[in-house]
This record gives C-alpha cells, sequence and structure tokens, in this order.
C-alpha cells in the first residue's frame, strides 16, 4: 500500500512532538550545528499535509476560536499586525516559526513571494517544545517559594512523558520523530523581570540570568540522553532533536548583523515599564499598551514570544544547519 507523506505536530502533557512520514532518511540529531557553508541541493520531499496542535508558542489561531479565546491577548491588536494587519491567533506580531519552516515544503519561488529566503533545503519540519512556558506560569505565580531545584525536580518527570508519548507513536506506526529542546529562557525579558536582582555574577556576558540557562540546557541534556535511548530501543527509526537553545543562541549572539537593535535585544517590544519594558499588570494586547514603532528591531515580541522576524531567524538557522532534513 502507498504511503501518505503526512507531518503531524502534536501537543501532550506541555510539550510537543513530531511525527514525519517521509519516504526519505532523515539526520539523527546534532548538539552542535554544522558551519553555514553551501551544501548540495537535497532532494525534496512531497508531503501530502501538515497537522499541527501546540500552544501559544506554535498556535497559528486555533485558541481564539475556543469559547475563552476573546479573553486572550493574542485575541488583540497589535497581536498579527504585521501579518495581515489584525489579530490572527499567533502570539506575534507576525508569523511564528511553524510559519516559515512549514513553507519550506513549498516550491522556493513561492517561499521568495513571501520574503523568504531559499533555505539549504526545502524539505525540513520542526514542531515547538516548550513545556516550560507552561510549568512557569504557575511558578511565577509563587516565585518566592519556589527555586530552580524545585524546577529542576521536575524534568525527569517531563522527559519521561515525552519518551513515553514517543513510544507510543513509534507503536502507531511514526518512523520519524523531531523533539526540540528548551529556549535559553534566563534571556527571556519575563523572567528576567520575575526573577531580576542585585548579584552581577547572577548574569551572563549578554545579561542573561545564568541560573535559568542551566536549567535549560539541563532540560535538553536529560532530553537528548532520553532520545537516544530511544534509538537504541528503535534502531529502525530516525529520532531528531531539533536544539533550539542553540538556534535562539546564535539569534542573541548574532543580533546586530541580522538586524536587531543593540540596545533592545533584551527588551520587549509591544509592553511597557521597567529595564526591559514588560509588566506582568500593563501587557501587550491589554488596553492603553502599545508596540514599538519598529518592531523588526527586537527579537522578543511581548516578553515571552518572540517577533516575526526573530522566529524567522531562527528556522532559518535550524534549516540551514541541517539539524533534519529529508534526502533521498
Amino acid at each position: 500500500m502507498a504511503k501518505t507523506s503526512l507531518v503531524l505536530f502534536l501537543v501532550l502533557s506541555s510539550f510537543f512532538i513530531a511525527l514525519l512520514q517521509c519516504d526519505a532518511r532523515t539526520h539523527r540529531s546534532r548538539t552542535q550545528p554544522r558551519p553555514l557553508r553551501p551544501q548540495p541541493e537535497p532532494q525534496r520531499c512531497k508531503y501530502d499535509g501538515i497537522f499541527q496542535f501546540g500552544d501559544s508558542i506554535s498556535d497559528t489561531g486555533n485558541q481564539i476560536l475556543e469559547p475563552a479565546g476573546p479573553r486572550s491577548p493574542c485575541a488583540h491588536n497589535p497581536y498579527g499586525q504585521k501579518l495581515i494587519g489584525e489579530p490572527t491567533g499567533r502570539c506575534s506580531n507576525g508569523r511564528l516559526m511553524i510559519d516559515f519552516i512549514g513553507s519550506t515544503a513549498l516550491n522556493t519561488s513561492v517561499l521568495l513571494q513571501n520574503g523568504i529566503l531559499s533555505p539549504v533545503t526545502n524539505s525540513s519540519l520542526l514542531v515547538q517544545l516548550d513545556w516550560f512556558l507552561a510549568h512557569y506560569q504557575n511558578l511565577c505565580e509563587t516565585a518566592k517559594s519556589k527555586s530552580i531545584e524545585d524546577a529542576t525536580a521536575l524534568v525527569p518527570l517531563v522527559v519521561n512523558n515525552i519518551r513515553d508519548v514517543a513510544k507510543k507513536l513509534i507503536d502507531l506506526g511514526a518512523t520519524r520523530l523531531v523533539v526540540p529542546g528548551n529556549f535559553p529562557i534566563g534571556c527571556s525579558p519575563m523572567y528576567l523581570t520575575l526573577f531580576k536582582n542585585n548579584d552581577s555574577t547572577s548574569y551572563d556576558d549578554k545579561g542573561c540570568l545564568k541560573g535559568l540557562n542551566t536549567f535549560a540546557r539541563y532540560h535538553n541534556q536529560y532530553l537528548q540522553n532520553a532520545l537516544q535511548q530511544l534509538r537504541l530501543e528503535y534502531p529502525n527509526v530516525a529520532i531528531v532533536y531539533a536544539d533550539y537553545y542553540q538556534a535562539a543562541e546564535w539569534v542573541l549572539t548574532n543580533a546586530p548583523q541580522l538586524g536587531f537593535e543593540t540596545k533592545s535585544i533584551l527588551k520587549v517590544c509591544c509592553g511597557t515599564g521597567g529595564d526591559y519594558n514588560f509588566s506582568l499588570m500593563s501587557m501587550c494586547g491589554m488596553e492603553g499598551v502599545f508596540a514599538c514603532s519598529v518592531p523588526d528591531q527586537y527579537i522578543n515580541w511581548d516578553g515571552v514570544h518572540l517577533t516575526e522576524k526573530a522566529y524567522q531567524s531562527m528556522a532559518d538557522w535550524l534549516i540551514k544547519s541541517q539539524v533534519f532534513e529529508c534526502i533521498v
């Protein structure tokens, strides 16, 4: 029976996993990307469909269709201003990373028409892993009584859930899995505001909180170890780790060259107040809160979510680094 080439983007227990059916081999994960040098143009895999499930980092508009959707900040201006001039349900000023990477299944001419530079390969697909945000919504409410150690203790539980769902998907016939890691959340304006302190040793040379980034790396390493065990259990299944941490760090490191304003690297475009232009009492989407005049100069959109340009830069890095690809 002929295979149907489908991509299923799936979220369970506040994490994401991608299922890729494709008549081509997929590269295994790499913790370090290859240099961004020209590579031979691989043949594109043809996908018959993409199905995605995710939270606000990857949601392209489903949430606002729910009964409580209109109350979401992402359902109000200035969200979506760069896309169609009004909110679409995407928690950014425009497109998300999944929009750009999903677009790589299209003809190169379509990419150029939409302002997307032709990537090394047109066949890369991934999905956002972001269980951390869901967890930290609760952590932020009780920040005074919680610590990074408390969060670290939850990592094995979360990773075990990821592993268990991956095994279920494989049992259902999945042959290609893409599991992204965490962002360097110590560079998030929201957490920089919530955990601000006067200890200079708490911050790295970018101004990010070392402890939170160490936590994110711990999660990512724990996840990669679990994925390696899965590869041993299922040698005929391609299980790929997509390094969101390295992609985001590359954007932060190369921000000036990418066109981001140096003084605004850790600041919010749509927000108000404080060192990072962020306040829980006056967040983007609330009355009286406005966006910056040039969002493309900012990496962060609202304190948690990134701008369209930042998402595009991350997607471009992931594609060019060939962390995962379909080559006949």
